[in-house]
């Protein structure tokens, strides 16, 4: 049990690293930089950013062993598997952009728009909304030492289990923390001024980069159902955003702005009413599957064939290695080892050389038998790659993080060549 603590407490600190957790950095920067170098200021959103970060691992874990205790097979970034869920998070990273462009303010009162941007009021909100949002966005992709450490939590009594996700979210939330209650830097943080206003227009940018990631997402799960109403939503919110905008400067001078602040309340309204009454827009689907080939024909050359059980016993028996690449299009992490390693020719000469099936298991949208086969080895989260032998046998687990030559040094033990 502790070494399973200890090991998500660890990969928690790694998550910080990856990709998975880009859209949050910016949110995390500007706290360090809106409190202005003050240590009470600082030490009280580094404590909300963990109570948020605790709070939001604590309610995921919750659903997600709720989930399977009622039979349910899913896995770690579950949430993500929902249309529905994805583009609500597109939203709030479009509306986090533009809150952070200054086309409104969230969290003051009206009558202080532009004046107390760092109050303990919107820092202590903020910080735990920062927090909750880097857990929602970050836990997907399991990095190293995660996914032993959830998989051996997601079979263990729920004390237990909370124990481990809990280290999990102190790990993601410890190295903000710890700066914000780290003297030397509070010293060292710049004096605000008016440069904080081009900073808080430039990390804006990250989170319309995330949203444009969700976006892509969401385009991927839905087969483009999904993307005009998405579009339609973030141009409706971006409309909100003006108008509500325009009622905060009115108000602060001392003019009535019901009719604008009634206006933002029906965009919302609209937007809430566009997700309420999706037809089929945001329900999973397929999708082109014009990067793979059926299961049931042969593989061919370095090609990808959409995985099942039973075409990996077809291969294994028939003397071939399989190569497995579980993988979804929400999990960047993933995305990063296709880009540097699956993709490139060294890999793909393996495959074709060592005469391997390479089979691609799709969890973009839910699949209980993709769920069902990660939770057999243990696993709970993305990505993960197996390599089974020629001639059947327990497959390898390789890293969650490739390399070009750990991948085609294990294609080359699987079929039984030297490297």
């Amino acid at each position: 049990m502790f070494i399973a603590i200890a090991s998500a407490f660890l990969g928690g600190l790694i998550l910080n690293c990856m990709p998975c957790v880009f859209p949050i950095i910016s949110l995390k920067a500007f706290g360090l930089v809106r409190q202005g170098g003050d240590p009470s200021s600082l030490r009280r959103e580094g404590l909300a950013f963990m109570g948020g970060s605790l709070l939001a691992m604590l309610a995921l874990a919750g659903a997600l062993i709720a989930l399977r205790a009622g039979g349910e097979a899913v896995g770690w970034g579950f949430q993500l598997q929902s249309p529905l869920v994805v583009a609500v998070l597109a939203l709030i990273m479009i509306g986090s952009a533009l809150n952070l462009m200054g086309l409104f303010e969230i969290g003051l009162g009206l009558q202080r728009i532009g004046q107390a941007a760092d109050t303990a009021k919107e820092g202590w909100i903020g910080a735990a909304l920062t927090g909750a949002l880097a857990v929602v966005v970050a836990t997907p992709c399991a990095g190293p030492f995660m996914a032993s450490a959830l998989g051996y939590a997601l079979v263990q009594p729920p004390i237990v289990a909370f124990s481990v996700f809990a280290a999990l979210a102190i790990g993601v939330a410890a190295p903000f923390t710890l700066l914000c209650f780290c003297p030397p830097l509070a010293r060292r943080l710049p004096r605000p001024g008016p440069w904080m206003v081009t900073l808080k227009h430039a990390l804006a940018f990250p989170m319309l980069a995330a949203a444009a990631w969700l976006v892509w997402v969401l385009n991927s799960q839905t087969a483009s159902a999904g993307l005009p109403l998405i579009l339609g939503c973030a141009l409706l919110l971006a409309l909100t955003g003006w108008l509500y905008g325009l009622a905060q400067k009115r108000i602060m001078s001392g003019k009535p702005a019901r009719g604008l602040t009634v206006a933002a309340a029906l965009g919302l309204v609209a937007i809430a009413a566009a997700f309420a009454l999706p037809g089929q827009a945001l329900v999973a689907s397929p999708g082109p599957a014009s990067a793979m080939t059926a299961a049931a024909t042969p593989v061919a050359n370095t090609r990808p064939v959409r995985w099942s059980p039973e075409q990996v016993a077809r291969e294994t028996a028939a003397g071939r290695p399989v190569f497995v690449d579980f993988s979804a299009a929400w999990c960047l992490t993933c995305q990063v080892n296709e880009k540097a390693v699956l993709s490139k020719p060294a890999f793909k000469e393996a495959i074709a050389r060592t005469n391997t099936a390479y089979m691609i298991a799709d969890s973009t949208n839910y699949d209980a038998a993709i769920e069902k086969a990660m939770s057999d080895l243990g696993r709970t989260g993305l990505p993960l790659y197996l390599v089974y032998p020629a001639g059947g046998g327990d497959p390898v687990i390789l890293p969650q993080v490739l390399t070009s030559g750990l991948v085609i040094n294990a294609l080359n033990a699987a079929a039984r060549k030297k490297g």
